[in-house]
């Protein structure tokens, strides 16, 4: 390990350490103690527990580029329904999303460019239509064979600049 990844931690660390000061989450079982599952994208100005006013604990959040509900997203929501008590699924996906305002090639182009090699030949799923693909998310989770019926399932748009959330479906 060179020197520069051997410190390139310690703040991170040390945060770690002041949060660990007061833990006060030692011995939960893991339960979604408000029964609710989020799929949601993994941009930094989403926080996904408090624009719901939830709290640690309370919620499966599974996150991905795009928010979408991916085979990953699905094997995570059945888990929740079925083990973790899941009752109700948002599906939250975001405004000026770099994914869903993007074509493939101008994403495959800035990776290209950063990564100084090219990225062409490797898939970024952007969303070409954001309410035609949350609507076809939420399908895909309510038509899935492991989804209980009594799953509520709900696909809306975060509004990143103003914090406020649109039912879509």
């Amino acid at each position: 390990m060179n020197n520069d990844n051997e410190n390139a931690f310690d703040d991170l660390l040390a945060a770690n350490r002041e949060f660990a000061s007061d833990f006060r989450y030692g011995g939960f079982d893991g339960i979604a103690k408000a029964g609710i599952a989020i799929v949601t994208c993994m941009d930094s100005r989403i926080d996904p527990l408090g624009m719901l006013g939830l709290q640690p604990g309370d919620a499966k959040i599974f996150r991905n580029p795009g928010g979408r509900v991916t085979e990953a997203a699905l094997e995570a929501i059945v888990l929740g329904a079925h083990l973790l008590n899941v009752q109700r699924v948002l599906v939250v996906p975001h405004t000026r999303c770099a994914v869903a305002s993007n074509s493939e090639e101008d994403i495959a182009d800035r990776v290209s460019e950063s990564a100084g090699t090219d990225a062409s030949w490797h898939r970024f799923h952007v969303v070409e239509d954001q309410k035609r693909t949350l609507e076809m998310d939420v399908r895909r989770v309510r038509s899935h064979p492991l989804i209980p019926e009594r799953l509520q399932v709900g696909g809306f748009v975060y509004d990143v600049d103003s914090g406020l959330l649109d039912r879509v479906v």
